[in-house]
C-alpha cells in the first residue's frame, strides 16, 4: 500500500512541474516555429528591456514600430534562444548573450534600419531613460547598443532610394555616381561598426 501511496505522490509532483501538461510542448514548438521563420525572413532585429515602460508608452511605441514596417513584440528568452540556434541564419545564435531578463524585440522585415530608427527616435523624442537597449542582429552580426545608435543615424530607406531616383534624373554616369555614393556610404557605416567591435574587443 505504502509503494502505490508513493507512487501517486510521485505522479502528482510530475505534474505539478509540468510533466503532465500534455499540450505545453506542441504549444512551445509552434511558438519557436514561429520565431524562427519570423528570424528567417528579418534583415534585423532589435532586442530591448521596455520593463519600465507605461502601458501607454508601449502602445505608442506599438504604433510608431508599425508605422515603420517594424514588429514590436514580447517572446521568452528560452524560446527565443532554441528558434535562433535552429534558425541557420549566420550570428543569430551568438544573440543568446542578450537573452537575459526582460526582452522585446523588433524586426526589420524590409528596411534593416528601420528598427534602430525607431527605438532610437522614441528614446530621444519622449527623453525616455527607461528603455534598455540591449543590442541587436544584423547581416549576420551581433551588435551593441553603440552599434544600435550608429545604425540609427543612417539615413532612411525612402532616402536611399530618393538619392538614387535623383541619380536616374540626370545622365547615366550622373545616377551611377548616386548608386554607388549611396553604396559607399553604407559600407561605410557596416565597416566603421565592425572596426567599433574590434576596437573594443582589443581593449578587452
Amino acid at each position: 500500500l505504502s509503494a502505490a501511496w508513493n507512487a501517486i505522490i510521485k505522479g502528482m509532483a510530475v505534474a505539478i512541474r509540468g510533466g503532465g501538461n500534455v499540450g505545453a510542448r506542441p504549444e512551445k514548438e509552434a511558438a519557436v516555429a514561429e520565431l524562427k521563420e519570423k528570424l528567417g525572413r528579418a534583415k534585423s532585429v532589435v532586442l530591448v528591456n521596455n520593463r519600465g515602460l507605461s502601458v501607454a508608452q508601449v502602445t505608442k511605441l506599438r504604433k510608431k514600430s508599425r508605422e515603420a514596417g517594424v514588429e514590436y513584440r514580447v517572446a521568452k528568452n528560452t524560446l527565443m534562444r532554441i528558434a535562433a540556434q535552429e534558425s541557420g541564419v549566420a550570428g543569430l545564435a551568438d544573440i543568446s548573450s542578450l537573452l537575459e531578463g526582460p526582452t522585446t524585440f523588433a524586426f526589420g522585415y524590409e528596411d534593416p534600419v528601420a528598427p534602430a530608427k525607431v527605438i532610437s527616435n522614441f528614446i530621444k523624442e519622449g527623453k525616455i531613460t527607461t528603455l534598455e537597449v540591449k543590442g541587436g542582429w544584423l547581416e549576420g552580426r551581433v551588435l551593441t547598443p553603440g552599434d544600435i545608435k550608429a545604425l540609427a543615424d543612417l539615413p532612411s530607406r525612402e532616402v536611399l532610394l530618393a538619392q538614387v531616383l535623383g541619380g536616374m534624373q540626370a545622365p547615366m554616369y550622373g545616377f551611377a555616381g548616386s548608386l554607388a555614393a549611396v553604396l559607399r556610404q553604407f559600407a561605410y557605416a557596416v565597416e566603421a561598426l565592425r572596426q567599433q567591435r574590434e576596437a573594443a574587443g582589443a581593449q578587452g
